[in-house]
Formats: C-alpha cells, sequence, structure tokens
C-alpha cells in the first residue's frame, strides 16, 4: 500500500459548459526613453494648496457672531467650546457691495472692525473700532466707539464717540461725551446722556 499524499487535487465542481478564464502574464516593461524634441519634459511636482492673497480679516478681536459667513476660501478649525476656526479667503474685486458679516455680533474688551459689515454690534463695556476702510451698516449699541471710517446706523456709546477726521455718520448718536476731529461728517441728530453715577 502507496502513502496517500498530505495534498490532495480535489475533482472539479465547475460544470462543463462554464467558461474558464485564461490568465495571461505580460512581460514586465521598463521606463521608456524619449527621443527627439520630446526629450524636455518637465518632471512631475507635488500639487500645491491653492494660494490666497492675505487680506485683513474684516473683525478683529473676540466676539460672538450669529448670522451668514459666505467663505470664498479655506476653513481650518473646530467648531465647539474652546476652539477657534482660521478662514482664509481670495480677495474679493466687489467687496463693496454686499458685507462679509451680516448679522448680530457681540463682544466684551475690544473690536475692530476693518471690512464691511451689517446688522447689530452689541457691547455692554466693550470698545468699538471703526477702521479708516471700514463700513458698518449697523445699529450700534456699546461703551466706547471710535470711529474713522463709515457708519450707516444709529450708534449708542453710554461713555463716549470719537470721531477722527476721516469719519461719516449717517444716523443718530447718543453718547455721554462726544469728541469730532475738523473733516469728520455727521448726518443725524445727537443726544447726550446723563452720567448716571449716583452721588451721595
Amino acid at each position: 500500500m502507496s502513502p496517500k499524499p498530505a495534498l490532495a487535487r480535489e475533482p472539479s465542481t465547475v460544470p462543463a459548459e462554464a467558461p474558464r478564464f485564461r490568465s495571461t502574464v505580460l512581460p514586465p516593461t521598463g521606463p521608456h526613453r524619449i527621443s527627439g524634441d520630446n526629450a524636455k519634459v518637465a518632471p512631475l511636482r507635488p500639487a500645491k494648496e491653492p494660494s490666497f492673497q492675505p487680506r485683513v480679516p474684516v473683525i478683529t478681536g473676540e466676539a460672538h457672531y450669529r448670522g451668514m459667513l459666505p467663505v470664498d476660501g479655506i476653513i481650518t478649525g473646530s467648531l465647539g467650546a474652546g476652539s477657534a476656526l482660521a478662514i482664509k479667503q481670495r480677495s474679493r474685486p466687489n467687496a463693496e457691495e454686499e458685507p462679509e458679516l451680516n448679522g448680530e455680533i457681540t463682544f466684551k474688551d475690544v473690536l475692530r472692525v476693518n471690512g464691511y459689515i451689517a446688522g447689530k454690534v452689541f457691547s455692554y463695556k466693550g470698545t468699538l473700532i471703526v477702521d479708516n476702510s471700514a463700513r458698518v451698516d449697523a445699529e450700534i449699541d456699546v461703551a466706547v466707539c471710535v470711529v474713522s471710517g463709515t457708519i450707516n446706523g444709529n450708534v449708542n456709546a453710554q461713555q463716549r464717540v470719537e470721531l477722527g477726521p476721516n469719519a461719516i455718520i449717517n444716523g443718530d448718536i447718543s453718547t455721554g461725551s462726544l469728541a469730532m476731529k475738523p473733516g469728520a461728517i455727521f448726518t443725524g441728530n445727537c443726544k447726550m446722556l446723563k452720567d448716571e453715577k449716583i452721588e451721595g
């Protein structure tokens, strides 16, 4: 008796009419040589991230914003408590046609506006700074408002309003103190607020 092989071929269970596929082995190929004028082909380079022209952010400071934010660029970061987002945007050719932020902005300390915003801006004790190139179409209720750009809307500043030489305000001002430099334009009514400290 002869010993049984460890591996034995089993009989085929494929029906006879089923097609069988043959595998073809292709010979290995090496690099192809380019001859003639096509020999000067530039090497492949890894793809780069799209580049953006640096742009001053529309607002600078820590603020809470509720509204729409159209983005034409890249957003990085994460949403949630204690997190931050970084936004890189392409420069906009018609940036003065529609606001970059349109909604409610609240802040605590200092908020600087460098672009075009609309809606409402509020802070109990904060200082709002409107830069030379900025435009604000909003109702403003803050402690201090320093204006060098354009505001279309009413300004309520409990402590003071300062208008620089290029400032333009189209709206009413309610404040405890008003300082206006030559060249500033103010169209509206002004109401001086009384100091609410109780003497005693």
